[in-house]
């Protein structure tokens, strides 16, 4: 029986989920059940149960269920803040969770950074330890009595079944493959800061009711410990580490450096506002980047100034942190002005954008560079650029 918590604080609004209607399924490692007063979303419980060898090898371990869902619900959480659909919603007390109920599509990805056990018996040859870069994505339909055999893209094309509406085609399984990877990437990068090493991970896919969307339903990650250490206990992080400070010569430039603040807000980074002239308080200006480097956090600093653009380069010669210029074009002398920033002494290494979004993208991949938080939003909007280009494909298509 599920272990029963009678309300989840979220916010300041206190939802009863206490209710458990009919048990959905149970696996070798988690049930699913359903809310009696929440249609559409479930309670997913795990077990004390380690299993290997699809299912050969089990044994039950006590707080094993505590320490797989305090995991999952940070991944979850992880992905989700980073942009990527999944069944997740929230921590219900410590063994269980809160999902949307989805129709599972019986594929199986699997995502290999290193080459290792099953992998090692279907390919020999291959040496343990084989580092596959990119990584290697494999599908296996899911198939208990036939041990999961596994499946070419060919073969989950021919497949050719739909699960809540959506007819898995050679489009979903492309954006199959596409957010697989990207998942693993971004986990990848999360592991590495707790100093282990992400081998592979297994997910499954899934179409929420009501909608054709899928959803990710991450189901078995493995990884390796490098360095045991008190940061490989914890939680992963969340959050930004870094910010961007953009400084502005003229409060009239406001305007321009608002819509560079509004990228950087859209990728969870913080960003402040600053006046300060290079010219008319240089002093001023050295105080500010002084008090900025003193506080010991990453930051980007983003110089905003037209006409003779002194601070990009006042900014860049006295620090050793990142500078870009991003000047507020005007039609009358924006050719003119723009050479202030292009045209820099030597010894300095400040770059120029012209685009407020470019600027804020800019910073955003060199604190990514560091912080995997931001990388993962970076790499989620690349991968939703290129899902959307694929259904933007099959519209036209489908209108013609």
């Amino acid at each position: 029986m599920a272990q029963l918590v009678v309300a989840s604080l979220r916010g300041q609004e206190v939802v009863d989920y206490s209710k458990l209607g009919a048990k959905v399924i149970e696996g070798k490692t988690k049930i699913v059940y359903d809310l009696v007063d929440h249609p559409g979303k479930v309670l997913i419980e795990s077990k004390d149960r380690i299993t290997a060898g699809n299912n050969a090898r089990a044994h039950d371990m006590e707080g094993k269920a505590k320490i797989s869902t305090s995991t999952a619900n940070s991944v979850f959480e992880l992905l989700n803040n980073a942009g990527i659909k999944t069944h997740w919603l929230h921590q219900h007390g410590d063994r269980s969770y809160i999902a949307y109920k989805c129709h599972m599509i019986p594929i199986e990805w699997v995502t290999r950074r290193i080459a290792t056990g099953s992998f090692l018996k279907r390919n020999p040859g291959v040496p343990e330890g084989y580092k596959f870069c990119p990584p290697k994505l494999e599908t296996f339909y899911k198939d208990d009595e036939n041990n999961d055999p596994q499946w070419s893209f060919e073969q989950c094309l021919a497949y050719g079944k739909s699960y809540g509406g959506l007819l898995i085609g050679r489009n979903e399984l492309q954006i199959m493959e596409k957010m697989t990877v990207a998942i693993f990437e971004i986990l990848e990068k999360a592991w590495a800061t707790l100093n282990c090493s992400l081998i592979d991970m297994k997910i499954e896919f899934g179409v929420k009711d009501g909608t054709t969307t899928l959803s990710a339903l991450l189901q078995r990650f493995r990884n390796k410990i490098v360095k045991e250490s008190k940061e490989s206990r914890t939680l992963l992080n969340t959050k930004p580490r870094g910010r961007v400070a953009i400084f502005m010569g003229s409060p009239t430039d406001t305007p321009h450096c608002e819509k560079i603040r509004a990228v950087c807000n859209s990728l969870g980074i913080p960003c402040e506002l600053r006046v300060t002239s290079a010219h008319k308080q240089t002093d001023q200006t050295m105080r500010l980047l002084g008090e900025y480097e003193g506080e010991g956090i990453p930051t980007v600093f983003i110089a905003v100034a037209g006409r003779s653009n002194g601070l990009g380069p006042v900014l860049s010669g006295n620090t050793s942190w990142p500078v870009i210029n991003c000047p507020p074009i005007t039609a009358d002398w924006g050719a003119q002005d723009l050479w202030s920033s292009l045209r820099l002494p030597s010894g300095l290494g400040c770059g120029t954008v012209t685009q407020p979004e470019a600027a804020a993208l800019a910073a955003a991949q060199i604190l990514g560079l560091s912080d995997h938080v931001v990388w993962a939003k970076l790499k989620v909007k690349q991968l939703n650029t290129w899902i959307s280009l694929v259904e933007a494909d099959r519209k036209v298509r489908d209108d013609q």
